[in-house]
């Protein structure tokens, strides 16, 4: 959500920054419902300025014996209330107008996020890791996968396609990875533990930018909730509707749970294997900070991700996304794209967002400054640290071995139960 004030200062820059992520200049639209609705809201304070007045009026007249003015006050009086019901809904119907303009715009992107279209114009600001030289055709987890419990054809019989079946030794490497990520960002980087709710109400879906525009890539129960596609809507809107004081900032959180997600958007994409599945599992990071820290933060939140991929000896790059590569929320995005040697290509494993105060205006969250009276909007960041099944796939690939057995990381082995090799049954 935008603050309407920066349309009316600078509508050319507001138009300006939306056209760097490919949207159409909406000021102009904005600024007439804006005027407009102004302009009602004048006529209605005015009214109810007029009544107020004429009612005081009435029992003056009626104090002088003025019986013909007090009548005409009092019709007066009866013509300003008929009046005020349209006009107070003129003014609802302009101000929802609004806000239904403003709830689909996407964010502002930050001065310093590359101008592009698409990820072809993001830049790879830093690499880390060599990639492994293979003594023999590595093969894709999808093809090495199967043997060793990951189980798509059991996975797509009982729910469909981009569902898998994890058995055995799989299964417990997932796991391991899963329960290793969280422990290290709450044990090494400070993040509290939660166990949030993985159905939402409508608000909170819009309160982080799922809503109204992106309803398709989520699904939905019959009573009218929604599966998280991210812990990021339940974690950041915890906070939602709250004052928040200055010293319980910066608030960091993190979860481990499934995800949901229709992949509407996605259709041919990644059909084969275990990257792109309707149920998944992540661990997620959220902070909720003042202004003035969340540059810091962001580079703190990426470091947190980027430790996970260090600590399981995965090689990865660090990609700075373009302006019309990021997603609706975020004012700037880092991904980070482990190396899959199957492939031969990095793919996205973490993408960490800093979104300004833009969901924090959606949830109608502040927090007071010290020696302040008034409030300000915080702001909130969220990434991966890391998606659970991608960072499987990562490690099915990079310690894949000729005889189709994979070997456990040594950061893992402690967590694998006295495995320290995943054999092909």
């Amino acid at each position: 959500m935008h603050d309407i004030r920066l349309i009316r200062d600078d509508p050319a820059a507001f138009d300006a920054a939306l056209a760097r992520r490919g949207v159409e200049a909406v000021s102009a639209r904005i600024l007439a419902l804006d005027e407009y609705r102004r302009g009602v809201a004048t006529r209605l304070q005015e009214a109810q300025n007029r009544r107020n007045e004429a009612s005081k009026s009435i029992g003056t007249a009626m104090g002088k014996g003025d019986k013909d003015t007090a009548e005409a006050l009092k019709a007066e009086v009866a013509q300003i209330k008929d009046l005020l019901p349209a006009l107070e809904a003129d003014e609802r119907q302009h101000d929802e107008a609004i806000r239904a303009e403003l709830a689909r715009l996407p964010n502002l992107p930050a001065a310093d996020v590359p101008e592009g279209a698409d990820e072809s114009d993001n830049v790879e600001v830093a690499r880390w890791g060599t990639p492994r030289e293979f003594a023999f055709t590595a093969k894709e987890h999808a093809d090495i996968g199967p043997a060793l419990g990951l189980d798509f054809e059991t996975g797509a019989a009982i729910s469909g396609a981009r569902f898998t079946f994890l058995r055995g030794q799989v299964a417990r490497l997932h796991r391991a990875l899963a329960q290793f990520m969280l422990d290290t960002q709450v044990d090494t980087h400070g993040y509290t533990e939660c166990a949030p709710p993985l159905l939402v109400k409508d608000d909170a879906a819009f309160g982080t930018g799922q809503l109204p525009k992106f309803a398709e890539d989520l699904f939905r129960t019959t009573d009218g909730r929604w599966l998280i596609p991210t812990s990021e809507v339940s974690l950041t809107n915890s906070v939602r509707e709250q004052i928040m004081g200055a010293d319980t900032l910066p608030l960091r959180m993190t979860a481990l749970t499934p995800c949901f997600r229709s992949e509407a958007g996605a259709a041919g994409r990644d059909t084969r294997g275990f990257i792109r599945q309707h149920q998944f599992e992540k661990v997620e990071l959220v902070t909720v900070c003042k202004p003035e820290e969340s540059a810091a933060e962001h580079e703190r939140m990426v470091a947190a991700a980027e430790s996970i991929l260090k600590a399981l000896e995965l090689p990865y790059r660090k990609m700075l996304l373009s302006a019309g590569d990021m997603g609706a929320s975020a004012r700037k995005t880092f991904d980070l794209e482990v190396w899959l040697p199957g492939q031969a290509a990095y793919r996205e494993i973490s993408s960490v967002s800093n979104c300004g105060d833009w969901q924090a205006r959606r949830m109608n969250t502040r927090f007071k400054p010290e020696g302040s009276k008034k409030t300000e909007f915080v702001h909130t960041l969220n990434g991966s640290g890391l998606a659970v099944g991608r960072t499987l796939v990562a490690v099915l690939e990079n310690y894949q071995d000729e005889d189709g057995s994979v070997r456990v990381p040594e950061v893992l082995k402690a967590r694998m139960g006295g495995i320290e090799r995943l054999v092909p049954a």
